[in-house]
């Protein structure tokens, strides 16, 4: 075979996959990153004006220091951070690229939008920024629909509906509303989620409170129309003036791109199969990093417990390639 080989092939240049190509560097691996958006793709689809839950600490990859000038990073700051690692580094990362199929035979060949690769190793870092929870409903294939929210200027002056009560929903809600949009929350729940940042939760409250936002509990969307909405609330129907709709209902991996892999998926949260000591699935030389490895329970793997899925990953392949040595 004339083709270059590479030591691993890493799909997902986020903060994981990063981690894992400055472990693969430093091990001395022939590595690649593939990526199908920009670099750090789900972090820069977060909504502007974002600020993490954790420090700045918790945030930082390989012990480079990340420098935040307030103690929650804002988005930019991630950006910038996980972009400078990047290239200081001069990582080998292949941007808007992406992955379409793997084949395995004596080694995997990655199919990409652009290329073929072929590498004994690969390491899944793809997280679950993707995929939306979608609906299921009438009229959610409306443009007025979207699954992603990114500034509140779009809003301002229009009659918003937020569907959710997590902490992209509280986010929304908060600065529509700070922004002069009229905004409605349609939550499945009784209240507002527990997850939501503590510094944000009584901010929420007091404005539902205060009706500045009108919130919806025990309630769902049946039905999505031009210039309204139809909600059943405490099981009742009502209907509501609506210019736009927010459906913050959550994300998920891409399930069947590693059941494509032959990765087994487990139970109704559909966890994937793998060692917890070395990240190994149950396919061989096919790892899993950071917030994938959660299956739908996507609020169990983070940046900060997850970044040490790079070191373990890394020594099981230095072990195997001394093995063989």
């Amino acid at each position: 075979m004339d083709a270059k080989i590479y030591d691993v092939l890493i799909i997902g240049a986020g903060p994981i996959g990063i981690a894992c190509a400055l472990e693969a560097k430093k091990a001395g691996l022939d590595y690649l990153v593939v990526e199908k958006g920009p670099i750090v793709n789900s972090l820069y689809h977060y909504p502007t004006n974002m600020h993490f839950f954790s420090t700045s600490e918790k945030l930082e990859i390989d012990e480079i220091p990340f420098i935040s000038k307030e103690a929650k990073p804002s988005k930019q700051e991630a950006l910038e951070y996980y972009r400078r690692i990047a290239t200081s580094n001069k990582l080998h990362i292949s941007l808007f690229e992406k992955v379409e199929k793997v084949h395995k035979a004596e080694l995997y060949e990655v199919i990409t939008d652009k290329a073929s690769y072929f590498t004994r190793r690969i390491i899944i870092a793809t997280g679950f920024y993707d995929i939306p929870n979608k609906l299921q409903l009438p009229g959610e294939e409306l443009k007025k629909v979207t699954h992603y929210y990114n500034d509140p200027h779009l809003y301002a002056f229009q009659k918003v509906a937020i569907v959710g009560a997590s902490n992209s929903a509280v986010d929304a809600a908060l600065e529509i509303y700070r922004k002069g949009g009229e905004v409605s929350m349609i939550v499945r729940g009784e209240a507002i989620g527990g997850r939501v940042k503590y510094w944000v939760k009584p901010d929420i409250e007091n404005r539902i409170k205060e009706g500045s936002i009108k919130a919806y509990f025990n309630s769902e969307i049946s039905e999505i129309r031009e210039d309204e909405i139809t909600i059943n609330h405490n099981g009742k129907s009502m209907d509501l003036e609506n210019d736009f709709v927010i459906a913050l209902t959550g994300y998920k991996p891409n399930f069947a791109f590693l059941t494509m892999l032959g990765i087994d998926l487990q139970g109704d949260k559909k966890i994937p199969v793998y060692d917890p000591e070395t990240m190994e699935t149950n396919v061989d030389n096919v790892y899993l990093a950071g917030v994938i490895c959660g299956g739908k329970e996507t609020h169990k793997w983070f940046i900060e417990n997850s970044r040490v899925h790079a070191t373990m990953i890394i020594d099981d392949i230095k072990a195997k390639e001394k093995a063989l040595s």
